[in-house]
C-alpha cells in the first residue's frame, strides 16, 4: 500500500488545512440561497472593523492563556512555565482544535507545556487536570453569557434543548470538579488500577479550585477574555454592516460556542454558518448575508490561532502530523508518568 506523506514545509501544511476548507466554503456558498445578497454583502465589508476584530481576538487569546498560567502555577512546583511558553502551548492547541476533528487541541497544549516544566511523577496527568480546571471557569462565564442572552435576545427554539443539555452537563462537571478537588490527598497505591492512578495524578491540576484568591484571578481573566470575544463579534457585525446590539452579538457568540461544543469535523464549517444565519433571521438579516457574516466571523476567530499556532508549532519542534497522533502520544506519556512515579 502506498503511504501518503504530509508536506514538510509550514506552507505545505497550511495549504493542506486551508484548501479543503476553502473548497467546502465555496460549495456551501454556491449552494446557499441569495447569491446576489452574498456578493453585495462581501463588497460592502468594512475592513477596518475586521482588523479591529482580529486585534481584539488576539487580546482575548493572550488573556485566556494567562488565566491558564494562573491555574498551572497552583498545580505544579515552582518554577512556573513562562508566559511565552504557556501562550505558545495555548496557540498550538487552538490550531489543532481548528484544523482537526475532536478536541485534539487540549492534548496538544499538554504536549507543548510539559516540554517547559521539570518532569516529575504525574506531570502529564497534572497538566491535563489544569486544562479541565481552566475549562470549568469557561462554564461559569458561559452560564452568565447565556443568562444575559436570554434577557437581551431570546435564543432560537431549536437551540434551547441542546443548550439545556450542555449547560446541565457543564454544571455537573463544575460540581464534580470542586468535589474532586477537595478530596483528601492519599498516597498512590500500586494496587490502584491505571484509570484511578491517572485520576489521582490529574487531581493536582485542580488545586486552583481550593485556593480562592488565584481562582478569582483566573475567573476574572476568563471574564475579560470572553468579554473581548463578545466585542470581536460585535465589531465583526459592524464590519458586515449588520444593525447590531450587544444582545445580538451575545446571541451569535452563544450559538458559535454551542455548535462547536461537539466538533464533528474541523471547525464544524458549514454547520456553524447555517446556525448563525438562522439565528439572525428574526433580526432582519437575510440568510445569505448572515451566512457570509458567519464565514467572516469564523475566519476572524481562527485566523490568529491558526497563524500563531503554526509559528509556535515550528518553534516547539512539532509537526502537523504529530498533532494528529496526540491520542497515541497521550497513552505513551501516561505510561511515562507511571514509570517516573515508580522510580520516585
Amino acid at each position: 500500500m502506498t503511504q501518503v506523506r504530509l508536506p514538510r514545509s509550514s506552507a505545505g501544511r497550511l495549504a493542506l488545512v486551508f484548501v479543503p476548507i476553502v473548497l467546502l466554503l465555496a460549495l456551501a456558498v454556491w449552494r446557499s440561497p441569495g447569491m446576489g445578497v452574498l456578493e453585495r454583502a462581501f463588497r460592502a465589508v468594512e475592513w477596518e472593523w475586521v482588523a479591529a476584530a482580529v486585534l481584539v481576538n488576539l487580546f482575548s487569546i493572550v488573556v485566556r492563556s494567562e488565566a491558564w498560567r494562573v491555574v498551572i502555577a497552583q498545580a505544579i512546583p515552582k518554577p512556573c512555565p513562562s508566559r511565552r511558553a504557556v501562550f505558545s502551548a495555548f496557540c498550538v492547541g487552538l490550531l489543532a482544535n481548528a484544523a482537526l476533528p475532536g478536541r485534539v487541541g487540549e492534548l496538544a497544549r499538554v504536549a507543548v507545556i510539559t516540554r517547559h516544566v521539570r518532569r516529575r511523577a504525574g506531570t502529564w496527568a497534572t497538566i491535563v487536570g489544569t486544562i479541565f480546571a481552566h475549562r470549568l471557569f469557561d462554564v461559569v462565564v458561559a452560564i452568565a453569557l447565556v443568562l444575559f442572552t436570554l434577557y437581551a435576545a431570546p435564543i432560537p427554539q431549536w437551540a434551547e434543548p441542546v443548550l439545556a443539555v450542555v449547560i446541565g452537563v457543564g454544571l455537573g462537571l463544575l460540581l464534580a470538579g470542586f468535589l474532586f478537588a477537595r478530596r483528601d490527598k492519599r498516597p498512590l497505591d500500586d494496587e490502584l488500577g491505571p484509570l484511578r492512578r491517572v485520576l489521582h495524578m490529574a487531581r493536582h491540576g485542580l488545586t486552583v479550585l481550593r485556593r480562592p484568591e488565584p481562582a478569582m484571578r483566573a475567573l476574572a481573566l476568563q471574564l475579560v477574555g470572553w468579554g473581548a470575544q463578545l466585542l470581536a463579534v460585535y465589531l465583526a457585525m459592524l464590519a458586515f454592516r449588520i444593525d447590531v446590539s450587544v444582545g445580538e452579538a451575545a446571541l451569535v457568540l452563544v450559538i458559535m460556542n454551542l455548535v462547536t461544543v461537539f466538533p464533528f469535523w474541523p471547525g464544524n464549517v458549514g454547520l456553524l454558518q447555517a446556525a448563525v444565519a438562522a439565528a439572525l433571521l428574526p433580526y432582519g438579516v437575510s440568510y445569505g448575508h448572515g451566512f457570509l457574516f458567519a464565514i467572516g466571523l469564523q475566519a476572524i476567530e481562527v485566523s490568529v490561532g491558526i497563524g500563531l499556532g503554526f509559528v509556535f508549532l515550528a518553534r516547539e519542534g512539532f509537526t502537523f502530523a504529530m498533532l494528529k497522533r496526540m491520542p497515541e502520544m497521550t497513552e505513551v506519556e501516561i505510561d511515562e508518568d507511571e514509570r517516573v512515579e515508580r522510580i520516585a
